[in-house]
């Protein structure tokens, strides 16, 4: 089986729509996927509705977290999407996202650049606003070439000129919604140090105690040292190891299934999970 757990729609911050996201999985020979948005669930649906023969479907989600001023994510897999807290959380990232962007867009036109925030929304085609619409379209103005260099200090990357924080969770608070929904959390790229998001050995040990399930060690932030490192440090916290491709579609090269993780380790996964479980044909009341 190949696996490939974490993967982005336009529900969020990549650029296929869900369904396409599903078609392009099964074309590159996968046989799971799981789509997760970051801090909504709004392109399950799609996805289901649109589902392949011959892959399986992991509900999922990409929830944002902050410590110490440094950003983390954390996968959740196979949640109760409707369960209340968690939820209501979703729904405060999501309006602390576009108050976020709303504010970058205006730092921006501070500095010469002529984006709108219609322009902005118009690339998110109805989902939460992510720093990556607006650097696309900071591409589509000319004032930068290509997106990943709006992710500097020069422009809206951490500390930069026209960055803005935002409202998000602590990590051990969301490890313990997830569980609490019913979930299976697993913390994302956690030495991923290109992003400059190293996240410490001594807080994952406090995530791993707070119910974590797992790390991502096999990501294309990681190199050859940093994925023995994550493996390394799993093996005596006893926590999982996945790899997975966080494709965004054009953002990242159509890079599904590049990294993919364990069919065993995936059978754990769903053995954890209380709140939801893989589809693997469309059905109605999802």
């Amino acid at each position: 089986m190949r696996i490939d757990l974490h993967s982005h729609s336009n529900a969020s911050d990549g650029t296929q729509p869900p369904a396409d996201v599903v078609r392009r999985a099964r074309e590159r020979g996968l046989d799971v996927l799981a789509l997760t948005d970051h801090d909504t669930v709004a392109g399950h649906r799609a996805a289901i509705e649109a589902l392949p023969a011959g892959l399986t479907f992991v509900p999922g989600m990409e929830l944002s977290c902050r410590r110490a001023g440094q950003s983390i994510h954390l996968l959740a897999y196979l949640f109760d999407p409707l369960e209340p807290e968690l939820s209501a959380e979703c729904v405060r990232i999501r309006e602390a996202r576009e108050l976020r962007g709303r504010l970058t867009v205006e730092r921006l036109a501070e500095l010469g650049v002529p984006v709108t925030w219609e322009q902005v929304s118009e690339l998110a085609a109805g989902g939460p606003v992510g720093r990556p619409h607006i650097a696309r379209a900071m591409v589509a103005a000319g004032a930068i070439a290509a997106p990943d260099l709006a992710f500097t200090p020069e422009w809206i990357g951490t500390g930069g000129r026209a960055y803005v924080t935002r409202y998000a969770l602590d990590p051990e608070q969301a490890v313990r919604l997830v569980r609490a929904a019913g979930g299976v959390p697993v913390l994302a790229h956690p030495k991923a140090a290109k992003r400059g998001k190293v996240v410490p050995d001594e807080w994952i040990a406090e995530l791993a105690g707070a119910g974590l399930f797992g790390v991502e060690a096999d990501h294309l932030d990681h190199d050859a040292d940093a994925r023995a490192h994550v493996r390394g440090l799993a093996g005596e916290l006893g926590l999982a190891v996945t790899g997975s491709s966080d494709d965004h579609g054009e953002l990242t090269g159509h890079r599904l299934g590049c990294e993919t993780t364990a069919p065993e380790t995936y059978e754990r996964l769903v053995a954890e999970a209380t709140g939801a479980t893989p589809v693997t044909s469309p059905q109605s009341g999802f």
